[in-house]
């Protein structure tokens, strides 16, 4: 059997974390999974989990576009460095409360399906190998990629696993009662 590149795993764990988060969202009944939880936390329902997602691969698909036109791209955003990343996520909390599920959902699988096609435009090396764009200064292609699929798909299952608990509880709360 051959070994798989890390190309490859990159690709397949994407897609089976991503896969997995929208098989949580699905595990709750379609009236309920509107539902907004309590929490202090920022994201209190699936809609704000997902658009987070969605942000940011929009910033990736940006930082990625204007890096590979020779560019050096500002990131995470205009007006925000890495050290206030809790205010532009607050912004980006705000800008789409107005979004439905169901339009989030879309937008998200859209993007999904757009950085997986950016992911296979290289070859592992491209992927792996530090400083092989200028753009990533020290780092690599590998590791923004990777920040904003499999790793942020990891981070949106565990908060969505608590929110479907928590509206699977409150639902059968009410059965009993």
């Amino acid at each position: 059997m051959a070994v798989k590149s890390e190309k490859e795993i990159l690709l397949l764990n994407s897609n089976i974390n991503f896969k997995s988060l929208l098989e949580i969202i699905d595990s709750v009944p379609t009236r309920k999974r509107v539902t907004s939880i309590e929490t202090q936390e920022r994201d209190k329902n699936f809609r704000d989990v997902l658009m987070h997602l969605y942000e940011w691969q929009a910033m990736l698909e940006r930082w990625y576009r204007e890096g590979m036109d020779g560019d050096i791209p500002f990131m995470p955003a205009a007006g925000y460095k890495w050290n206030t990343i809790n205010l532009l996520n607050k912004q980006i909390w705000e800008k789409y409360q107005d979004v439905t599920l169901n339009q989030a959902i879309k937008k998200l699988k859209l993007s999904h399906d757009r950085v997986m096609k950016l992911i296979k435009l290289h070859t592992n090396e491209e992927l792996i190998t530090k400083k092989y764009y200028k753009w990533t200064k020290t780092s690599n292609l590998y590791t923004y990629f990777a920040a904003n699929t499999l790793h942020h798909y990891t981070w949106a299952i565990k908060k969505c696993e608590v929110i479907a608990k928590i509206i699977k509880e409150t639902e059968n709360d009410k059965a009993v009662k």
